[in-house]
């Protein structure tokens, strides 16, 4: 499934840096590869321990995580709605992207000039938003403009979607994103359409200095208070302690270095696993001799829609699928010792796959 979060931000806030961490899979995890697919873009793996239990179980010849796109947009300063600095880039990349990753700096550090002189992670939030903003705003203009000459033939799918998209306008010209606003299901299906900047779903990633990355700050208090009404995580992350990560050569001595620091883990890890949430993903897995692999689906996926991102004809031929809970397999060991406890189950076309299922798929084409 080819789903990216974009990572954006103000100048000299880390979000560069955060980028590069996030590029270098060492740091993340001993076993699995990084490619590059452009200089802006990273394809990273998607940390699980689910998958270190299913290998030891199953001994397999290969393991195969699933993984995610991150792509570091390019920086964004006043009037890029207009067109200032690298704003129609920011803007193209950013509409290409399925949910946003927007890194604020909450750390004083007297040697890393700040755009705007003091440091203000709130205000800095609120610039990108105002762009952001000022772009749907002349987006659904736009789009007012053309559902109102197909109104004129009494096409009534029209009436709703100008009843949206005035809805919309109203929030944005009071500085509302369109992510804030209440919408049906039904509603928000056609809201999707109209590919709405602000309607991505968003998560503000805090940067701090080392003293922080436990228990935060006054800066990460202030943006959380101020993105309270939402619906957006806030993850707390040391761009520069992930930085240091990534220069140590081993898994050892970056466990280590993380002990020292009392964190179980990379914050990047944290960083990951919510943005695979963030775009309404989860994981189910292939267990055989051959490999072991997870799989990315979105929630709410029928087993033939799950079969079908493995291979098409999957979909297509699908007969059943055989499902055993991944908590019933590392508890009972075997697949005969699941059969055995009643445990192993076959599905039909109607059932919805859950995070951690491991599945085998029949298919006739």
């Amino acid at each position: 499934m080819s789903l990216k979060c974009g990572i954006v931000g103000l100048p000299n806030v880390g979000k560069s840096t955060l980028f590069n961490c996030l590029s270098n899979a060492k740091a993340q995890s001993a076993n699995f590869p990084f490619c590059t697919i452009e200089p802006n873009i990273g394809t990273i793996s998607v940390p699980d321990s689910r998958l270190e239990n299913l290998e030891s179980l199953v001994n397999p010849e290969r393991v195969i995580p699933t993984t995610m796109e991150i792509l570091d947009i390019a920086g964004l300063v006043k009037g890029a709605s207009k067109g200032e600095g690298l704003g129609n880039k920011f803007l193209a990349n950013i509409r290409e992207t399925d949910a946003i990753l927007h890194v604020l700096r909450c750390f004083d550090d007297g040697n890393i000039v700040h755009v705007d002189g003091t440091v203000d992670p709130v205000r800095d939030k609120e610039i990108i938003d105002i762009e952001l903003q000022l772009k749907d705003l002349e987006s659904i203009e736009k789009k007012i403009s053309s559902i109102s000459r197909i109104i004129k033939s009494g096409d009534k799918d029209a009436l709703k979607e100008n009843e949206l998209a005035l809805k919309i306008k109203e929030a944005l010209e009071q500085s509302l994103s369109v992510r804030t606003i209440g919408f049906s299901d039904e509603e928000q299906e056609i809201v999707r359409q109209f590919n709405l900047i602000t309607s991505k779903p968003v998560m503000y990633v805090c940067n701090v200095d080392e003293a922080s990355v436990i228990n935060g700050n006054k800066y990460v208090d202030q943006v959380k208070a101020a993105v309270e009404n939402e619906n957006a995580e806030v993850l707390v992350i040391g761009a520069k302690i992930e930085a240091d990560i990534t220069e140590l050569d081993t898994y050892e001595e970056r466990q280590m270095f993380l002990d020292e620091l009392t964190l179980e883990e990379p914050g990047v890890n944290r960083l990951i696993r919510s943005a695979y949430n963030l775009l309404n993903l989860q994981t189910y897995f292939t267990a055989g001799e051959k490999e072991v692999r997870a799989w990315t689906i979105k929630k709410g996926m029928t087993a033939p829609q799950a079969a079908g991102v493995i291979h098409t004809d999957f979909e297509k031929g699908f007969i059943r699928a055989e499902v055993m809970k991944y908590t019933d397999f590392t508890v009972l060991k075997t697949e005969q010792a699941v059969k055995d406890a009643g445990k192993f189950k076959v599905e039909g076309k109607e059932y919805i796959v859950q995070d951690g299922d491991i599945m085998h798929f029949r298919f006739n084409v």
